[in-house]
């Protein structure tokens, strides 16, 4: 590959991973700006409360592909040594981060699950369907979305060391566990003092 390749994929897929999707068809939908409504984020799970079930469906899966396509991309026409290139972790953490510091809103954007999924799905799939069925137990069980994405969050490297030990894959998705946290503080507050808003 040549060596400047990388960095403009890098570049690139930081571009497609900031187009703010949920934001743009809710805009479309509804005329709002759903930044400014329910929980002021631009994922699905606020989506779903501005503009409802099928814009928020819309929202989840090309916020999925938004990880899914470059990550895909590369592992087809760059990629000679598989998952085990250092090149696919940029690629994958480009696309999460131009989804949650979109340079088309000022670098605030959304919390990276669905476009963590997507980015990771080809690198790790055991971990993220073993993860998004913790997810789906713990939202039916709790009622939170955010519970649900904080324990797929935290599952991901968990179920990476259990079935690899330590790998390239691990360390990715110990940063991908600590920036889906992160970006989930308020709610982590939110739930500690039982103010959390249940899914419906």
């Amino acid at each position: 590959m040549n060596s400047a390749m990388p960095i403009i994929l890098i570049v690139a897929t930081y571009l497609i991973g900031s187009i703010p999707v949920g934001y743009l068809l809710t805009r479309y939908a509804t005329g709002k700006n759903i930044r400014e409504y329910g929980s002021g984020n631009i994922g699905s799970t606020n989506v779903k409360r501005i503009a409802g079930k099928k814009i928020a469906l819309i929202t989840q899966l090309l916020d999925m592909l938004k990880g899914l396509l470059p990550v895909s991309l590369y592992l087809l026409f760059f990629s000679n040594s598989g998952t085990s290139s250092f090149w696919v972790y940029g690629v994958a953490l480009a696309a999460i981060l131009g989804h949650d510091f979109s340079v088309f809103l000022k670098f605030k954007g959304g919390k990276g699950v669905n476009t963590t999924l997507g980015a990771s799905v080809l690198l790790a799939p055991v971990a993220v369907f073993a993860s998004v069925a913790l997810y789906f137990i713990v939202k039916w069980r709790f009622k939170y979305v955010s519970l649900g994405s904080l324990v797929l969050a935290a599952a991901l490297p968990i179920i990476s060391f259990i079935q690899n030990n330590i790998t390239p894959t691990f360390y990715y998705l110990l940063v991908c566990t600590v920036l889906i946290t992160v970006l989930h503080a308020k709610n982590i507050q939110r739930l500690l003092r039982n103010e959390e808003i249940p899914s419906n």
